[in-house]
């Protein structure tokens, strides 16, 4: 720990001298949370020095300009910075070397920003072209993935101190408290609560390079709410979403791909989608809610069925958002769904997987 604690230590001088507050006390506990979470991680040691370093919301863009600086960018770094390597062993990982004698020239391991290049790399990777190893660490980057889940507007009203609704009442209330003098004007705003949410991957043969992906998008999701139901299909439907809530992600997967019996196997995407309307969507699971269904569209059934089925299930759902880990190519079950379909989203690499988790709260008002 004394090679990171200089590290850390003059991350904090440079933080200062760019203009911010940073005192020696700050320094003290940027030191032990980053030692209580984890110091090898490039994720923890930023979250753990903007939450004790940062004491104003403007200071914040410095912060992050500093960080990159000093964390990501080896060419412009401080020389403390200068022997930084970051690896992308289990998400982003610091490893310093060992000190040499002072006299001794010591040729410059891994520049830290390549730890960035790597990240961006895989994220632009197809998950069928990955290797096992690059699917492991995709695999730890999409289980941290942040999501936010969709919300909507009730028709209950909240206090709040700014709002399009006057609340005339506490005013008034307020107002009599004072004897009749003029009292503020109090403000109320419509109450927010989530969305259901509703995933319907598709884990047929076809789809075998990208369908555990997706459980692991399913797995972060169900961590973010509650309000989250996930179903996979064959040739059949299967509900996995108590197979899912379970704290350890590698035990949910396991569980979740016993749980489906038809995994690899053939595709009936209509029949699949036919049978969640007819027994979970017409119980008002997918009313008000937003449904994301993963395939790629190759279909071996009716197209007539898959086209009644997903016409029935975008009037009773909010949106229906349809996930294609080939977006280059235009199945014919594609085409059949697409005028139905209210957003079409890339799901062949991380970097749509992270679209997609964006696009899912801007949906709420739409």
């Amino acid at each position: 720990m004394p090679d990171l604690a200089r590290v850390l230590v003059g991350f904090g001088r440079a933080l200062r001298a760019e203009g911010l507050a940073v005192g020696t006390g700050d320094m003290l506990t940027f030191c032990r949370a980053a030692a209580r979470l984890d110091p090898a991680d490039l994720v923890d040691v930023y979250w753990a020095g903007r939450l004790t370093l940062v004491r104003r919301r403007e200071d914040i863009a410095r912060y992050d300009v500093v960080f990159r600086r000093c964390f990501l960018d080896a060419d412009d770094a401080p020389p403390e910075f200068a022997t930084l390597t970051a690896t992308l062993e289990s998400g982003a990982v610091l490893s310093l070397p060992e000190s040499g004698n002072p006299g001794e020239e010591q040729e410059t391991p891994h520049a830290a920003g390549l730890a960035a290049s790597t990240v961006d790399s895989l994220r632009y990777k197809a998950f069928g072209a990955c290797t096992p190893d690059e699917l492991a660490a995709i695999r730890r980057m999409t289980v941290r993935l942040g999501l936010t889940p969709p919300r909507r507007r009730t028709r209950r009203s909240r206090p709040a101190r700014t709002g399009p609704i006057a609340d005339l009442r506490a005013t008034v209330r307020e107002s009599l408290r004072l004897s009749g003098e003029p009292a503020r004007l109090h403000r109320r705003r419509r109450r927010v609560r989530p969305r259901p949410l509703t995933l319907v991957l598709d884990v047929s043969g076809s789809m075998a390079d990208y369908s555990r992906a997706l459980l692991q998008f399913a797995y972060s999701a169900g961590r973010a709410t509650t309000h989250v139901e996930v179903f996979c299909f064959g040739t059949r439907l299967s509900r996995i979403t108590d197979e899912l809530r379970t704290r350890d992600v590698d035990e949910a997967l396991d569980r979740a791909a016993k749980a489906v019996f038809d995994w690899d196997g053939g595709t009936r995407i209509g029949a699949s989608l036919a049978e969640f309307v007819r027994t979970w969507g017409r119980r008002g699971r997918c009313r008000g809610g937003i449904v994301v269904v993963c395939s790629d569209g190759l279909d071996r059934g009716d197209p007539d069925v898959l086209a009644r089925a997903v016409e029935r299930l975008a009037r009773l759902c909010h949106r229906l958002v349809w996930t294609n880990p080939h977006p280059g190519g235009d199945s014919l079950g594609l085409s059949v769904v697409r005028p139905h379909v209210d957003v079409l989203v890339s799901g062949q690499d991380l970097r749509g997987l992270e679209e997609l988790a964006a696009l899912l709260p801007a949906l709420e008002r739409s």
